[in-house]
């Protein structure tokens, strides 16, 4: 019983620092084409269903921009980057796997529905 009530414990203890976490994210595009609209659409989908007010998000075009693709070592496009909160994680493509995507970014475990 009382191994129980302390699994509990550590459970919601986990479950309250996630909520504070804030999550730092660059996705990376080359140029404005249909490929690039459709990952801000999702990223920006799902950032707001899931991680309203708790996200920094910055779109980073590598055109534009080219270092940023040096720097972030962006071999395709478009790229998402995770940075915080840790383990830095990367997506490539469109983002349209939701599923997916709430994994990579420790929102939703596989275990949910």
């Amino acid at each position: 019983m009382e191994r129980e009530n302390k699994i509990n414990e550590f459970e919601e203890a986990i479950e309250n620092k996630k909520e504070d976490e804030k999550y730092v994210l660059r996705l990376f595009v080359a140029g404005i084409n249909p490929k690039s609209i459709k990952a801000i659409d999702n990223l920006r989908k799902v950032c707001d269903e899931k991680m309203e007010g708790k996200y920094e998000l910055e779109i980073i075009d590598i055109y534009q921009q080219p270092i940023f693709a040096k720097e972030g070592q962006i071999v395709a496009a478009p790229t998402l980057i995770k940075e915080l909160p840790p383990p830095i994680r990367r997506f490539v493509g469109d983002l349209s796997d939701k599923k997916k995507l709430l994994i990579g970014l420790d929102i939703r475990s596989d275990r949910e529905k």
